[in-house]
């Protein structure tokens, strides 16, 4: 029974908004985990996503972020408390995430993970058809450390492969691994 979600948001045509699900296919080219950890490229969810995390005792989403205090490719941590805080925003467009709402909804549920990390990496170039921006793909590194740091603090297992497998990043040319990767 899995127990634990690590999910890549994003769409991989449009640049930096990509990164989410260009870590989680280098993560699991790299890893092996328990059979309670999904990895998921979870594409662009909307309100679906409730679905996808309620219940789950733990979940561990990577996606990009704005920041106009930190430079593209840092690395930012936001626990549950954190997102809660902010007030569901206006949402654009049927596919605009909204984690917020869905951790709300979940909690109405009763079925609310209880351990949430987003791993943020600071977008800087979101056109169609672009890959990821230097500074975003150097940061591939630092997020999936981030991941493996928070699986061992919430103890489910991980092994690094002794080969990697096909990353299966069909959208990019970029598909070496950074060297801190390999």
């Amino acid at each position: 029974m899995r127990t634990a979600l690590i999910g890549g948001i994003g769409n991989v045509l449009l640049g930096d908004d990509g990164i989410g699900p260009y870590v989680v296919h280098v993560l699991e080219s790299l890893y092996r985990f328990a059979d309670r950890v999904e990895i998921a490229d979870l594409g662009t969810p909307a309100l679906d996503l409730t679905h996808r995390i309620a219940g789950l005792q733990a979940i561990i989403l990577v996606d990009s972020v704005a920041s106009d205090e930190h430079a593209p490719g840092t690395v930012l941590l936001y626990r549950k408390a954190d997102i809660m805080r902010k007030a569901p925003q206006q949402r654009l467009d049927p596919h605009s995430p909204a984690l917020s709402e869905c951790l709300l909804t979940a909690e109405m549920l009763g079925a609310s993970p209880e351990n949430v990390l987003l791993v943020g990496v600071v977008g800087a170039n979101f056109e169609p058809g672009r890959p990821l921006s230097e500074a975003v793909r150097r940061a591939v590194g630092d997020a999936v450390n981030a991941i493996l740091r928070e699986l061992d603090r919430l103890g489910f297992e991980h092994q690094k492969k002794s080969s990697p497998d096909e990353a299966g990043i069909w959208w990019s040319d970029q598909m070496q691994l950074p060297l801190d990767l390999q």
